[in-house]
């Protein structure tokens, strides 16, 4: 027993918490150890949605997003969990989940790049890891007190650390961290720059009337109007031409000189101003590539909405409710598609834009005065 104390003690002493800038206490065969045993976990409660086109969205806009990641030594997976929640988690090592659920609310791929960017910023960041460490030290501070009294029960305290960490929830300053490092990787993948701005605002919507489940996405949700700020500010140096005006009534008008366009309804969590920003961002990035031609504007069909795209670059998605006539979105969708050739005549007018540097850089030295908190 002694011999076990005092190695036991000798682990303590190993794991307690030393600032972040020295080497790390958790190896990355460690963190990718205790991360395959939570997927795991993951994966036996919930199971995978059994559709590879799913599968293959979230799996190809993990990827893109990974081109200027900064762990390139981690092999990361993007799988989705089948249940209706409303989540997405990053376990440690590179192993992160999209809840189905959260698929049916985030309509957009530059939406679920949001999100996906964001929990890979974690892995980057080593948030996890780091709780990992911290819950390590108590664990073991317990587990040293039952094995001193004999609890035969004291072994079992350790084999869920990762799982009590990642339960955990983050700090601000790593929430924070997260949302810088989700806007750089699916601004530089070409992904619209208001994506992360719309999605925090929707999970804000839905935290308030779904639940906070405690965890994931909702972890601590700390000072949403800070973060939807910050994730405006971003974008500010991009210096994207379309102005974005929410009225009081809660319309909101995309306009450039003297084009506009307005948007009143509601679908969904998609309120106007979100899928004003969102209009704002397709067309800035179709603005961005240069030799706008409004001829390669189109229409999609859907079985419940329209979708309009500018070549791959998805602008709208009209919905039945957009008109209040016959519910007849195709219809509408082409209309819509005649006023966008008016607003590529005046985009062409604009100055060329220069390079694709995104506002956020890839990291921040100790120290810097951009973006304090």
């Amino acid at each position: 027993m002694r011999k076990l104390l005092g190695i036991l003690i000798f682990c303590l002493l190993m794991v307690l918490p030393v600032p972040r800038g020295q080497a790390a206490m958790i190896s990355q065969k460690q963190e990718v150890e205790m991360g395959q045993q939570v997927a795991r976990q993951l994966e036996n409660q919930y199971g995978l949605v059994q559709d590879d086109e799913i599968q293959d969205r979230v799996d190809r806009i993990g990827k893109k997003l990974l081109q200027n990641g900064t762990r390139p030594d981690l092999a990361y997976s993007f799988k989705v969990l089948n249940t209706p929640d409303v989540n997405a988690l990053a376990c440690p090592g590179g192993f992160i989940y999209v809840y189905k659920g959260l698929l049916d609310y985030m309509t957009s791929d530059d939406e679920l790049a949001a999100v996906l960017g964001h929990e890979i910023g974690h892995i980057e960041k080593r948030h996890t890891v780091h709780q990992m460490e911290q819950q390590m030290a108590l664990s073991l501070l317990t587990l040293l007190a039952g094995v001193a009294s004999g609890d035969p029960g004291a072994g079992m305290v350790l084999a869920s650390t990762a799982s009590q960490a990642l339960m955990a929830g983050y700090s601000r300053k790593d929430e924070r961290e997260a949302d810088q490092e989700g806007f750089r990787l699916s601004t530089l993948a070409g992904y619209n720059p208001y994506g992360s701005y719309v999605t925090m605002a929707k999970l804000e919507d839905m935290s308030k009337d779904l639940g906070n489940p405690g965890y994931g996405l909702f972890a601590s949700h700390p000072e949403p109007e800070v973060r939807m700020a910050k994730a405006l500010k971003w974008t500010e140096p991009l210096k994207i031409p379309e102005r974005v005006t929410v009225e009081q009534d809660g319309a909101a008008v995309v306009s450039l000189g003297s084009w506009s366009f307005s948007l009143t309804e509601t679908a969904g969590y998609d309120k106007p101003e979100y899928r004003a920003r969102l209009m704002a961002g397709a067309l800035y990035l179709a603005w961005k590539r240069g030799n706008l031609d409004e001829s390669h504007l189109m229409t999609i069909d859907g079985d419940r909405w329209s979708d309009i795209y500018y070549e791959d670059i998805r602008v709208l998605r009209v919905y039945p409710q957009d008109n209040q006539v016959t519910g007849d979105t195709g219809e509408l969708a082409l209309q819509i598609a005649g006023r966008l050739q008016e607003w590529a005549k005046i985009a062409r007018q604009q100055p060329a834009p220069k390079g694709t540097q995104t506002a956020i850089p890839a990291a921040r030295k100790k120290g810097s005065s951009h973006d304090k908190h």
